[in-house]
C-alpha cells in the first residue's frame, strides 16, 4: 500500500470511526448476540483474493458491531472505564504507523526516551516520591496491564527475597493482601510459583469499609514469623474492584517495612483520580511503597493498553528480568548509557505506547483531565443521592470516587436475603441493551456496581440509568 492508498483508505476508517461514535447510543450497550453467532456468518477459510476495504467494513457494521459491548457507550456503567480519546486514537494511529518493536534503546531511541519523559509528568502530577522518578534509583515503565504490573513487582519481590535467604526457602514465602485485593495478584503468585497454601487473602469487613486492617495484618505475619516461614510480599490497593475501598497506606507500609517486605500498592483504577488535589490524601503512605501502579487506559482518556508502574529500585527489576543474548547486545547497552525496557517486563517487545499517553497529556492539559475526573465524581454523586432517595434500594459501600455500589432490598424473610431478586434485577436491564452493569458480592450480599467513567457520559445518561434500574425494580417487586 503506497502512501495515497493510505490515505484514501485511511479516511475512509476515520470516517467509519466517527459515525460509530455518533450513532454509539443506538446500540444495545451490552452485546444481545448468542455464543458461536460469528462463525456461522463469516466463511470457513480466509478469501483467496483480495476484498475491498469497503466490502470489509460493511461486515463489520453487519456481522461485528452485533457482537461488540460498547465499553465507550455513554450509558455503559459495568466494572471499571475503559477511556478512549480523540487523543488516544491519534496516539495509537501514530504508533500502528511507526509499528516499531522498541525493546532496546537502539531500536527506537524515541520510543524508550519518551516513556521515562511522560512517567515522569504523571508521576509529578500524582506527587509521588521522588524515588520513583527516573533522576534518581527508580523511575517508571509502561506494561499492558496492571496484571502484568503486580507480576513483575512480585518476581522482583521474590528474587530480592532469595538472593537473601537461598533459593531452597521458596516455599516459604508469604503473600498478603486484602480479600478484596484483584485476582490479578493470585494468578502472579501461581506464575511466581508462590505456593497457593502461601498466599494469604485476609478478610476486610463491612465495618472497616472493605479496608485491610492493618491490625488483622500484624497478626497474620506475626503467625507466620512464628511458624518459621518468611513474610515478603504485601499488596495494599487503591479502589479496590468490589467496592472502590482505600486499603491504609501510611499503617500497612510502615508493618511491611518492620517486616522488611516489599509494599506494592495498586491503583489501577483509582489513582487516575489522585491527579486532583481534593483526592491526592488517599495516596498518603505511598512513600512507604516500593512499587506504585495505576490503569491510563481506566479513567485517564488513554486507549487500551497503557498500565503505569514506578519502582523505587529499578536494579531489582532489572536482576529478575534481564537477559543478554549476542543478538541484542549494542553499545549504548553495554556502556550502561540507556534504559532498556526489556528489562523491566515479561514480553521482549514493547509496543510505542508512550505516544498515547504523550498526546493526551498535551492535547488536553492537566486542568482539562482533572476536571474531567471531577464530572464523573459528581455525576457518581448525584446517582448515589437517587439510590437514597427510594426506601426501596439501599447503598451497600461508601462512595469514595466514581462507583457506586447498592441493591433492592427484599421484602422482609425473602429467601436468599435478595440474592436472587438483586441478579433477576440486574439481568433484566443488561437484557434490555439500554444499559449494562456488573455486580459484586459484599458480605455474602448480592450488590449491583455503578460505575460512571465512559467519556460520553453526561448527567441525562445517569438519569435515564435510574430511570431504567427504577421500572425493572417496580416489575420485579410487582411479581413476588
Amino acid at each position: 500500500m503506497d502512501a495515497e492508498q493510505l490515505r484514501e483508505n485511511a479516511h475512509k476508517m476515520v470516517d467509519f470511526i466517527a459515525d460509530y461514535y455518533k450513532n454509539l447510543e443506538d446500540f444495545p450497550v451490552l452485546s444481545q448476540v448468542k455464543p458461536g453467532y460469528l462463525s456461522e456468518l463469516l466463511p470457513d477459510s480466509a478469501p483467496r483474493q483480495p476484498e475491498s476495504l469497503q466490502d470489509i467494513l460493511d461486515d463489520v457494521q453487519q456481522k461485528i458491531i452485533p457482537g461488540v459491548t460498547h465499553w465507550q457507550s455513554p450509558n455503559y456503567f459495568a466494572y471499571y472505564p475503559s477511556n478512549s480519546s480523540i487523543a488516544g486514537f491519534l496516539g495509537e494511529m501514530l504508533s500502528a504507523g511507526f509499528n516499531i518493536v522498541g525493546f532496546s534503546w537502539i531500536t527506537s531511541p524515541a520510543a524508550t526516551e519518551l516513556v521515562v519523559v511522560v512517567l515522569d509528568w504523571v508521576a509529578k502530577m500524582l506527587k509521588l516520591p521522588n524515588q520513583f522518578l527516573s533522576s534518581g534509583l527508580g523511575g517508571g515503565v509502561i506494561q499492558g496491564t496492571a496484571s502484568e504490573a503486580v507480576l513483575v513487582a512480585l518476581l522482583a519481590a521474590r528474587d530480592k527475597i532469595l538472593r537473601r535467604v537461598g533459593k531452597e526457602y521458596l516455599n516459604k514465602l508469604i503473600v498478603y493482601a486484602s480479600d478484596q485485593a484483584h485476582s490479578a495478584l493470585q494468578k502472579a503468585c501461581q506464575i511466581a510459583g508462590i505456593y497457593s497454601e502461601n498466599f494469604r487473602l485476609l478478610k476486610a469487613e463491612q465495618s472497616s469499609n472493605y479496608e485491610l486492617v492493618p491490625e488483622v495484618l500484624s497478626e497474620a505475619i506475626s503467625i507466620d514469623f512464628s511458624s518459621g516461614l518468611i513474610p515478603f510480599f504485601l499488596c495494599a490497593t487503591v479502589g479496590t474492584t468490589s467496592s472502590a475501598a482505600v486499603d491504609p497506606l501510611c499503617a500497612l507500609g510502615k508493618i511491611a517495612k518492620a517486616s522488611d517486605m516489599w509494599f506494592h500498592v495498586d491503583a489501577a483504577y483509582a489513582g487516575s483520580a489522585c491527579i486532583c488535589p481534593e483526592f491526592r490524601h488517599h495516596l498518603d503512605g505511598v512513600e512507604e511503597a516500593d512499587s506504585f501502579g495505576m490503569n491510563a487506559h481506566k479513567w485517564l482518556l488513554t486507549n487500551f493498553d497503557c498500565s503505569l508502574l514506578w519502582v523505587k529500585d529499578r536494579n531489582a527489576l532489572i536482576q529478575s528480568l534481564s537477559t543478554n543474548p549476542e543478538f541484542l547486545k549494542n553499545k549504548a547497552s553495554q556502556e550502561n548509557a540507556v534504559v532498556d525496557f526489556k528489562d523491566w517486563q515479561i514480553p521482549l517487545g514493547r509496543r510505542f505506547r508512550s505516544l498515547k499517553l504523550w498526546m493526551v497529556l498535551r492535547m488536553y492539559g492537566q486542568e482539562n483531565l482533572q476536571n474531567y475526573i471531577r464530572n464523573h465524581i459528581n455525576l457518581a454523586k448525584q446517582f448515589e443521592q437517587l439510590v437514597k432517595s427510594d426506601s426501596r434500594f439501599e447503598v451497600m459501600a461508601p462512595r469514595t470516587f466514581s462507583l457506586v455500589c447498592f441493591r433492592l432490598v427484599p421484602p422482609p424473610n425473602h429467601q436468599d436475603n435478595g440474592y436472587k431478586l438483586n441478579y433477576s434485577l440486574m439481568d433484566a436491564i443488561n437484557t434490555s441493551g439500554k444499559i449494562f452493569l456488573s455486580h459484586t458480592v459484599l458480605s455474602g450480599k448480592f450488590v449491583l456496581r455503578l460505575a460512571v467513567g465512559a467519556p460520553l457520559t453526561e448527567e441525562k445518561h445517569v438519569e435515564a440509568a435510574w430511570k431504567v434500574l427504577q421500572n425493572h425494580a417496580t416489575t420485579l417487586l410487582g411479581n413476588i
